[in-house]
């Protein structure tokens, strides 16, 4: 585990990992925020690949033909199914938003806005779409989000698709929107992403949008 320390927001690198340890360690993570024994910390990982259901997730959208060597989690975070694995970009804030506002609309947005900085960096013109969470390109989702608050400090966060297989995507309705697909900067860009890069333009723009306020 890679650590670093922006201010007062810790960043946490894991590397790729499973995603049943760092759900573990997120909900530790939180309590240890609400309870003022951390600072403020973005967890980035990747995991291996996994679906996972929020709770007001529709089992329809985890379709049959989908591949079963995956494992499937339902989780405490807003939203509906998603795939989390190796390519992807997770970020875990564990943020109290106590410090910056206490507005779960405010923190979506923000969270979006990150995510379109970053790919303004690459030359990818991303957007939000009215309606709908995450962030977009075109009519394809690039990336997704979901969170958990509790006593206004968060947990779960956002999923940026950097070079994962989108194959994995065939196996669900992402979000359970039936009309829209599901892209990649790799894809968008015609070749593999330095992740290592990627993250460093993530904890630029993370800590730009959160420490200036």
């Amino acid at each position: 585990m890679i650590e670093t320390k922006l201010d007062q927001i810790q960043i946490r690198d894991l590397g790729l990992q499973p995603y049943w340890d760092v759900w573990q360690f997120q909900k530790e993570m939180q309590l240890k925020r609400i309870h003022d024994e951390i600072d403020d910390t973005l967890i980035l990982v990747e995991h291996d690949p996994v679906y996972t259901l929020g709770k007001n997730a529709d089992e329809n959208h985890l379709l049959q033909s989908r591949n079963k060597s995956v494992d499937v989690f339902n989780i405490e975070r807003g939203g509906d199914i998603t795939f989390h694995g190796p390519g992807q970009l997770v970020g875990y804030p564990i943020l109290d938003l106590s410090n910056y506002k206490k507005s779960v609309s405010w923190y979506m947005r923000t969270l979006e806005h990150i995510t379109i900085d970053v790919l303004k960096e690459y030359g990818i013109k991303a957007k939000r779409t009215a309606g709908l969470t995450g962030v977009w390109v075109g009519d394809e989702k690039i990336a997704a989000l979901g969170v958990r608050i509790s006593r206004w400090v968060t947990m779960h966060g956002f999923a940026l698709n950097v070079n994962p297989d989108l194959s994995f995507y065939d196996g669900i309705i992402p979000c359970g929107i039936f009309h829209c697909g599901v892209t990649s900067m790799e894809q968008l860009l015609g070749k593999k992403q330095d992740m290592e890069e990627v993250k460093k333009t993530v904890i630029e723009k993370f800590n730009h949008h959160f420490l200036r306020l």
